[in-house]
């Protein structure tokens, strides 16, 4: 009798083993996925806080501590033989209706920086390399290159940074993005969008970068405030590279404002001023016969930006949900000289006077509707204005002449969805219809990866 109960013990034993090894499985499953998550959570929560700490030590000008000098010869900072390096790898898979390389945005003067579609089909976008490192105790160094689609290798920023000025000054010198506006000092990797608005690409060729000083002021004050002065070679659109001894052909201010309203939202404003005094900037052109000809443009260029940015994530934390909204308007006065076919092509070299003003804007918001995605609408338009062009007032040629002057307000509506599986990598799907020339319209359908490799410093608010 035992016998029998004994044995029917150990096959119950026996039958119910592997449900209960199952059973146990399932649970540690369910647990180290639990914790998975609350380390992702946590994570990203404490990368939220850290960007929150600098951005408070910022508002309240406080100068990062600098790093200890070595003694004995060649003595710098302690992480001068070990600067921060990362690479951004980013690519394209691209689909547009007209052809990217007669791109142009029609009733503007071409900048250089019109051709924002990506190539068709798959193809490699600017690839970064950053190097940046302390220089001893008072300065800091900072290199960004780019390899262009074009197998080029373009130097983005090459700068040297004050560290320990004080009150609340610092000093940069070399190659830098300008300090005007919202998006221009923005990389293009960190950019909510894969290509620059419309306003960035007809009034700065794309952005503005130049070889010269910037020095800038942080007020010590709660409430965020700076103030920036910067004087360039003018190596780049508007501005033309001039072989004079004068090392200044390009200046610019600006200020801006910020703060927070609560603990979830925050905001920041600015205005600024950019002018640059061009001398035969040149453009292509095809006049009245059919002629390709080459014009060119010599005066003054005075440029306004208004731009404001407002994000919002629950308590701060924006791992679940956020929101941001970021908008420019742009407005340039040109005045100045006009010539037209400036290498004798057609009929001749004629000059007359030139005045224009002309304007733009953008608005975009972008809303993480779940970790990790998200998804943004940006709205572009611009206005070619009445230009003055003094040949065609006097009857010498006629605007069929300057068929690129010619009136017209392009504008473009973009949507994107994106995926960034960690803080390091992130796929994008975007299309875009664009209006950028006159009679016609563009679809553009891209896909994009973007990978980040190495150290990489926390972005711009």
């Amino acid at each position: 009798m035992h016998s029998r109960l004994l044995c029917a013990m150990a096959f119950a034993v026996a039958l119910a083993a592997p449900h209960a090894a199952r059973a146990q499985d399932s649970e540690l499953s369910k647990i180290r996925e639990e914790i998975r998550q609350l380390k992702e959570a946590y994570e990203k929560r404490i990368e939220a806080l850290e960007q929150r700490l600098q951005e408070t030590e910022a508002r309240a000008g406080k100068n990062p501590e600098p790093a200890p000098a070595q003694s004995g010869a060649g003595s710098a900072g302690g992480n001068a033989f070990n600067p921060d390096v990362s690479l951004i790898l980013q690519g394209t898979l691209a689909r547009s209706s007209r052809d990217p390389a007669a791109y142009r945005i029609s009733g503007f003067v071409p900048s250089g920086g019109e051709v924002a579609p990506p190539r068709r089909g798959a193809s490699l976008s600017e690839t970064e390399l950053v190097l940046s490192a302390n220089v001893d105790p008072y300065l800091r160094g900072h290199l960004a290159a780019a390899l262009t689609p074009d197998n080029q290798v373009e130097v983005e920023e090459a700068y040297f940074q004050t560290l320990a000025l004080g009150r609340g000054l610092t000093l940069k010198g070399g190659r830098f993005l300008s300090g005007i506006g919202y998006q221009n000092e923005i990389h293009q990797h960190a950019w909510d969008f894969q290509d620059a608005p419309l306003a960035y690409k007809a009034f700065l060729g794309g952005r503005l970068n130049d070889d010269g000083l910037q020095l800038k002021w942080l007020a010590p004050t709660d409430l965020f405030a700076e103030l920036g002065a910067e004087l360039g070679r003018g190596r780049t659109f508007p501005a033309t590279d001039r072989n004079r001894n004068t090392a200044a052909n390009a200046w610019s201010l600006f200020g801006h404002v910020g703060g927070d309203i609560g603990a979830s939202t925050a905001w920041r404003a600015g205005i600024s001023r950019l002018g640059a005094s061009p001398r035969e900037r040149g453009y292509d052109d095809v006049d009245s016969t059919g002629t390709s000809v080459r014009d060119s443009f010599s005066g003054t260029t005075r440029l306004w930006v208004v731009d404001g940015v407002l994000k919002w994530a629950p308590e701060g934390n924006a791992t679940q949900t956020s929101f941001k909204l970021q908008g420019e308007y742009f407005r340039r006065n040109e005045n100045g000289a006009l010539t037209y076919d400036a290498q004798a092509a057609s009929l001749g070299t004629q000059s007359g006077s030139y005045r224009s003003r002309q304007s733009g804007w953008y608005l975009q918001g972008v809303y993480q509707f779940m970790p990790q995605w998200r998804a943004g609408y940006r709205y572009d338009r611009l206005n070619a204005g009445a230009a003055g062009i003094g040949l065609v007032d006097s009857g010498v040629l006629s605007a069929a002449d300057f068929p690129v002057l010619r009136g017209y307000n392009p504008k473009r509506n973009t949507f994107m969805l994106d995926w960034s599986p960690s803080e390091f990598s992130r796929f994008r799907l975007q299309f875009a219809r664009d209006y950028s020339r006159a009679g016609e319209w563009d679809n553009q359908v891209l896909v994009q990866y973007i990978m980040s490799l190495g150290a990489h410093g926390a972005h711009k608010f």
